[in-house]
């Protein structure tokens, strides 16, 4: 189970204001598989990420999101599909009054498994990993931009996810810390079979992927858009 995406279309407003932002997409990530894709601000790349993560209701064309349809699937059934999914946007979306810990915590939270101790050891690995072992009391407005995003890495992956999202997860990072996480990013995939859809813009991590795409006015372009069609 992956995902398989065919003749998607997407718009936004309606009538004579509608303005498709998503054309005849077709899609496949088989899982342990890390898909980079590419393409100019504006062109539909989040909106294609939110539409695979069933955060929009899908309008025409099919979503096939580890073994579940979005079309015309209800608010329970996506909710249900995105306690699988681990998403990382660049708004960070870390609670205020949470600890770095408390954060990532909330991801294994999603693991119902675990007991409190696994969980809150689960963070702190994770924390780590990302290079935020010393950091695990502090607040988000005590952490930088870069720090923030790795706290959000960190809470995606934690909760073991068997799809992970990612929209520029480097944008706020240096080379150093960007290329550290994309490694964890693809190392999650192997090792968990976890499949990876990765929007960016940094060149200097499109070697980590097993094939590269690229978006232009709501088209996919590239080697896995004709693999599928």
């Amino acid at each position: 189970m992956g995902v398989l995406v065919r003749g998607l279309c997407h718009s936004y407003g309606r009538g004579a204001m509608a303005r498709q932002v998503l054309q005849d997409v077709d899609l496949h990530i088989d899982p342990g598989e890390v898909v980079l894709l590419t393409g100019p601000s504006g062109c539909g790349k989040t909106t294609l990420l939110t539409l695979v993560g069933a955060l929009r209701q899908v309008q025409q064309g099919s979503v096939r999101v580890l073994g579940q349809e979005l079309a015309g699937a209800g608010r329970g059934s996506r909710q249900r599909l995105r306690r699988r999914i681990g998403m990382i946007f660049q708004g960070h979306n870390l609670l205020r009054c949470l600890t770095a810990e408390q954060n990532v915590q909330m991801g294994a939270d999603l693991l119902p498994e675990l007991g409190y101790r696994a969980r809150r050891d689960r963070a702190r690995e994770w924390l780590r990993a990302v290079g935020l072992g010393d950091h695990l009391g502090k607040l988000p407005h005590d952490l930088s931009g870069g720090q923030k995003q790795r706290v959000a890495i960190a809470r995606a992956l934690a909760a073991e996810p068997q799809l992970l999202l990612a929209d520029e997860p480097t944008a706020a990072l240096d080379s150093r810390s960007g290329r550290d996480v994309v490694e964890l990013l693809r190392g999650l995939a192997r090792e968990q079979g976890c499949a990876v859809l990765m929007v960016t813009h940094d060149p200097r991590i499109l070697d980590v992927a097993d094939r590269l795409l690229r978006m232009e006015d709501g088209r996919l372009f590239g080697s896995l858009a004709e693999a599928v069609g």
